[in-house]
C-alpha cells in the first residue's frame, strides 16, 4: 500500500510541474500536427506554387504537354502588354475579319467564344483586353492580335504575334509550351504543362493591368465607337472564373476548355501575405475545374513557404 501511494503521489507531482511549466511558459507539449494530405483531382494535368519563392505546393503530371484551350488568351494579353510604349487608349476599328472569326459560316451561329465586337466600330486596346480575358473574346484576340503584330496583311500580322507569343515563352523558359493560334481555339495544336502555364500566370499577374482585368467579376465600362460619333451601348462582359466571388482571396486568372482540351482552368489566389498560382488542364467538366482548383487552392494554403 506504501509503495502504491508513493508512485501515485510522484505521479501527481509530476502533473502538476508540467501545469506548473504551462502557465509560466504559455507552452504545452503536443503531438506533431499531421500533414495536409494531397488531394485527389479529376485533371489529367495540374500544378500550383508560391509565385514568390518558386515553391511547388502540387503537382499531378506537372510537365505534360497538354491542350490549353482559351488558357492561351494569358500569353496574348501579356504579349500586349509587353508591347514597348503600349497606349492602352488607343482604339482599335473592328473589322470584317474579326467578327465573321467567330461565326460558323455554315450555320451562321457561334462557334467560339466571343466578346461581340461591332463591326466598323472602334475600341480602346484597353477594354479590348477586357473582352479578351472575361467572356474570353476570339474576336477580340484576332484584333488584338491583328494590330500588334508586324506585316502588310492581316494574314502576316497574326502570324507575327504568334511568333511573338512563342518568343516570349521562350524566353520565360516555359520549355513545354507552344503556341500556333492567339486564341488557343482556331487551332488544335496549342499546348503548355501544368507547371509552365503557372509560371506564365505568375508573371502576368505581376502586370497591374492584368491582375486588375482577371480580378474583374463584371466590366460594364467598355465603348464601342460609331464611326460617324458617339457611343454604341453594349451587353455587361461577366468574367467565365466562377471562383471570383466565391473562394476567398480568389484574384483570377482565366478559364478554357475545347474538345481536345476539355476543361481547363488557370487560378490564383491571395490570403494575407501568401499567394498561390495554379492550373488544372484536360478536366473532366466544367464545374470539376473549379472544384480541384478549390482543392488544390486549399492543400498549398495549408503549407508553409
Amino acid at each position: 500500500m506504501t509503495y502504491g501511494h508513493g508512485v501515485r503521489a510522484r505521479r501527481r507531482t509530476v502533473v502538476a510541474a508540467l501545469a506548473s511549466t504551462a502557465l509560466t511558459t504559455g507552452v504545452l507539449a503536443a503531438a506533431p500536427a499531421r500533414a495536409a494530405t494531397a488531394p485527389q483531382v479529376s485533371a489529367q494535368g495540374a500544378y500550383a506554387l508560391n509565385p514568390a519563392t518558386g515553391k511547388t505546393l502540387f503537382g499531378k503530371a506537372s510537365d505534360g504537354r497538354l491542350r490549353t484551350g482559351s488558357t492561351t488568351k494569358i500569353m496574348t494579353a501579356l504579349v500586349v502588354l509587353s508591347q514597348p510604349h503600349l497606349d492602352l487608349d488607343r482604339k482599335v476599328k473592328i473589322k470584317k475579319e474579326y467578327t465573321d472569326y467567330v461565326i460558323d459560316p455554315a450555320t451562321g451561329q457561334l462557334r467560339y467564344s466571343s466578346a461581340r465586337l461591332i463591326l466598323g466600330d472602334s475600341m480602346k486596346v484597353r477594354d479590348l483586353l477586357y473582352g479578351l480575358l472575361l467572356p474570353s473574346g476570339c474576336d477580340a484576340a484576332y484584333a488584338l492580335a491583328d494590330t500588334y503584330g508586324s506585316g502588310s496583311t492581316t494574314a502576316g500580322r497574326t502570324a507575327s504575334f504568334i511568333a511573338e507569343m512563342n518568343g516570349k515563352a521562350r524566353e520565360l523558359g516555359l520549355k513545354n509550351t507552344h503556341f500556333d493560334s492567339f486564341d488557343g481555339v482556331s487551332n488544335g495544336n496549342n499546348y503548355a504543362s501544368p507547371r509552365d502555364l503557372a509560371k506564365l500566370a505568375g508573371v502576368a499577374l505581376k502586370i497591374p493591368t492584368f491582375k486588375k482585368v482577371v480580378g474583374t467579376k463584371v466590366y460594364k465600362d467598355m465603348q464601342s465607337y460609331r464611326p460617324g460619333g458617339g457611343t454604341h451601348p453594349m451587353a455587361a462582359w461577366e468574367n467565365s472564373n466562377k471562383l471570383l466571388g466565391s473562394y476567398r482571396g480568389a484574384i483570377g486568372v482565366k478559364t478554357g476548355s475545347g474538345p481536345e482540351a476539355q476543361f481547363c482552368l488557370v487560378f490564383a489566389a491571395t490570403r494575407g501575405t501568401r499567394t498561390v498560382v495554379g492550373t488544372v488542364l484536360a478536366d473532366t467538366s466544367a464545374d470539376q475545374r473549379f472544384k480541384d482548383a478549390t482543392k488544390i487552392l486549399d492543400y498549398g494554403f495549408a503549407q508553409r513557404g
